[in-house]
C-alpha cells in the first residue's frame, strides 16, 4: 500500500510536534517556531510523542532522543513502521552526539541530527522553514 502523505489540514499554519523533555529549551523553540507562524503541539515523552502524533496530521517532528518512557530511536522505529508516518520528516535534536547513535538515526531516516550543544536555534528554525515553507499570506 502506497502512501502519499499529502496533508488535508484545513488549518493555514502548518503543523509541528515537537518531542522535547526539557521545559526551557522546549519554550523557546515554540514561541520561535509560531513566530514564524506555525502550530507547534508539545509531547514530553516517547508515550506522549507517539500519543500525539496519532491525533494529528504533522508536516515535521522535532525529536529529541533521551526521552522519558519511550526513548526517541523507539518512537522513530515506530513512526517508521507506520505508513501513516513512514515519510513524515525528522529531525533529531539531542544530547547524543556519538557517530553511532547518528548513523542509527540517519538509518531511520532523519533529515538532520542536531547536537544540543551546538545548537543555534536560529540554525534550526531556518532548517524546518527549508523543508516547510510558509503558506503565502494573502
Amino acid at each position: 500500500m502506497e502512501n502519499t502523505n499529502v496533508s488535508t489540514s484545513t488549518n493555514s499554519k502548518k503543523l509541528i510536534l515537537l518531542v522535547e523533555d526539557d521545559p526551557f529549551l522546549s519554550n523557546i523553540l515554540m514561541m520561535k517556531l509560531q513566530k514564524e507562524g506555525l502550530n507547534v503541539i508539545h509531547a514530553i515523552d516517547g508515550d506522549d510523542a507517539l500519543t500525539k502524533l496519532n491525533e494529528g496530521d504533522y508536516e515535521m517532528v522535532l525529536l529529541d532522543l533521551i526521552l522519558p518512557k519511550k526513548n526517541g530511536f523507539e518512537v522513530l522505529e515506530t513512526m517508521r513502521q507506520d505508513v501513516r508516518f513512514e515519510n513524515t520528516p525528522v529531525i533529531i535534536v539531542s544530547n547524543l552526539g556519538q557517530d553511532s547513535d547518528m548513523a542509527k538515526a540517519r538509518s531511520l531516516g532523519v533529515i538532520d541530527y542536531i547536537v544540543k550543544e551546538r545548537l543555534s536555534i536560529d540554525d534550526l528554525i531556518n532548517k524546518v522553514k527549508a523543508e516547510i515553507p510558509p503558506e503565502p499570506s494573502v
